[in-house]
Parts: structure tokens; C-alpha cells; sequence
């Protein structure tokens, strides 16, 4: 599910909601509080928070309208309603569970979840029954249409583990949504590329302009960086700052995960984890793709 992943605490009658990237987010999300606090404690559960209307998620930007507000309107929690569903429980009663099997810890969730009160924001994410191959890969299909970003398959003895750890876990995502895009604006990286044009701008075209849509900085390998690099050295047309405006001739395929509107875009459109998929050498910036083209994806 494309949200924000958290975990979710109840200890000595306190409650706290973390985000992945360590920032205590407590006071984003008061629809969850009542849930939490009904919880029995000492449990901490581990899941994903996503708007929620009418039983559905809600594209990942709808969500977005609420994470940088200091203060949460009325206006606010109503057109961005949440709900979390929940993947896993990693404490249980006090006790860390995390060495147990998934199979243990994922019935202590249905437990806690078939006996609380909020059934409508504390969801447990459905598990997936399958014959084959061939029909799980069927059903990952639909995943677009149900606003996720794919399925995760996970060892039925497998424990909760710490870090990057594979073979028990398998995050089987959906390809992604594509379209080719001419590079126009460069901006030197950072780090060990400090020195080379790794951050770039895109754009298709509305009629006879080229219209930016998008930045992406990764996809490329080193020596397709150090060709692009040498590229926009010699082919600057004009310098605003860090930011050079190249020669529109260079066309790529340009990855994405999600779409949706946006006023504040010259484009009128926002992509969600734009990439690099790959330099198309063997298109002319003649056959790059129309601002009709990503509007298209919206009506999908």
C-alpha cells in the first residue's frame, strides 16, 4: 500500500505513531487515537497510513495535503480522512514477539483487530489465497486499480527481522507507468557527483512547446552519467544559478508509480517516484510523448 509507513505504540496508557524516518507524528493523525488507545498495552503495531474513504484508499496525494500542516482544519481532516491497515504486530502484552513465526504473530493481530471497536480505521491488510504462479500474477495486476503498488509475499515461519534482511520477505511490485520525455534543465548531484549534471528535468510536449513535468536523478548507470554530463557541458544554452538549460535533445523513458493533479505545477500534473528507466538512443525528440498522453493516465 502507498502511504506512510509507521509504527503504532500503546505503552503505560501513552500513545505514539512514528514514521519510518524517526519523526514522531502523534499529533498528524488524531482519527487513529481512539484505536490506539483501546488497545491493550504494551502493544506496538507495525503498518502503513493511507487517507481512507468510503471503505477505499485514497491516491497517496491526498494524503500529502496533510503531512507538512502545523495545524490540522477541520476542512483538512475531512477531505483527508485516515485509516491505517496494519502488517504486523511486534509487541504483544508487553512482551517483544518479534522472534516469533508470522504465522503467530499475524493471529495476535486478528485478535486484536476482530475485538476492537474501529474496525473502520484499524485494517489489517487481506491476505491472498492462490493456486499458482500464474493466478497470484493475475491478481497482482489489479493492484493499480485498488491504489497499491503491488504484493508482498512473506515466509509463514519467518520472524520480524531488523534492516534490509531478504529471502523472507518479497515486495513483488507492478511495472510501472512510462512515458518519453525530453531532458531540458540539468543541475550538478551531490556527494561524489558533486562535480557531474545528475539531477534532471523533463518534459513532453503541448503542441509545439515542451512542457517540464517532472525531475529525476536516478536509473542511469556511471558511464551513461558521464556521457550526459560531457553532453549538457558543451550543449548550455542559458544559466539560472545551479540550474543550466540544455539543448533539448537528449530523450528518456521516465518511470512512474502513480499520477495525479496539481495547480502548482506548470504541467497541471504531479508523478509519484519519477525515474530513469533508460536513455532512448534511437528516438528523436521529434517522437517524444504529449502532455495529452500523461492526461490520459489520469482519466485511466
Amino acid at each position: 500500500w502507498d502511504g506512510i509507513r509507521a509504527q503504532m505504540i500503546k505503552r503505560g496508557g501513552e500513545i505514539f505513531i512514528w514514521s519510518r524516518g524517526e519523526d514522531l507524528a502523534t499529533e498528524k493523525f488524531p482519527e487513529l487515537h481512539p484505536f490506539l488507545q483501546a488497545l491493550p498495552d504494551g502493544t506496538v503495531l507495525d503498518g502503513e497510513i493511507l487517507s481512507f474513504r468510503d471503505g477505499k484508499p485514497l491516491p497517496f496525494n491526498v494524503l500529502q495535503t496533510r503531512i507538512g500542516r502545523k495545524n490540522l482544519s477541520k476542512k483538512i481532516l475531512t477531505d483527508s480522512p485516515v485509516a491505517t491497515i496494519v502488517y504486523d504486530c511486534l509487541e504483544y502484552e508487553g512482551e517483544d514477539i518479534r522472534s516469533r513465526t508470522q504465522a503467530e504473530r499475524q493471529s495476535l493481530l486478528e485478535g486484536l483487530q476482530s475485538n476492537s471497536a474501529y474496525p473502520e480505521v484499524f485494517r489489517l491488510s487481506t491476505l491472498i489465497d492462490f493456486n499458482s504462479w500464474e493466478e497470484l500474477e493475475s491478481i497482482r495486476e489489479q493492484s493499480r486499480a485498488m491504489i497499491a503498488e503491488g504484493i508482498m509475499l512473506k515466509r509463514k515461519s519467518a520472524t520480524y527481522q531488523v534492516g534490509r534482511r531478504r529471502g523472507d520477505w518479497w515486495k513483488w511490485k507492478i511495472a510501472p507507468l512510462s512515458v518519453d520525455a525530453v531532458m531540458i534543465y540539468a543541475q550538478k548531484g551531490h556527494g561524489r557527483r558533486a562535480d557531474l549534471y545528475t539531477d534532471y528535468t523533463f518534459a513532453v510536449w503541448d503542441g509545439d512547446k515542451l512542457v517540464p513535468f517532472a525531475k529525476a536523478y536516478s536509473g542511469l548507470t556511471d558511464a551513461e552519467i558521464n556521457k550526459v554530463d560531457y553532453f549538457i557541458k558543451r550543449n548550455t544554452l542559458e544559466k539560472f544559478g545551479p540550474v543550466r538549460t540544455v539543448k533539448p535533445e537528449l530523450v528518456f523513458e521516465i518511470g512512474f508509480e502513480g499520477i495525479n493533479k496539481s495547480t502548482r505545477h506548470k504541467s497541471g500534473i504531479a508523478l509519484r517516484f519519477p525515474r530513469i528507466l533508460r536513455w532512448r538512443h534511437d528516438k528523436p525528440k521529434e517522437e517524444a510523448d504529449t502532455l495529452e498522453s500523461l492526461t490520459a493516465f489520469l482519466e485511466e
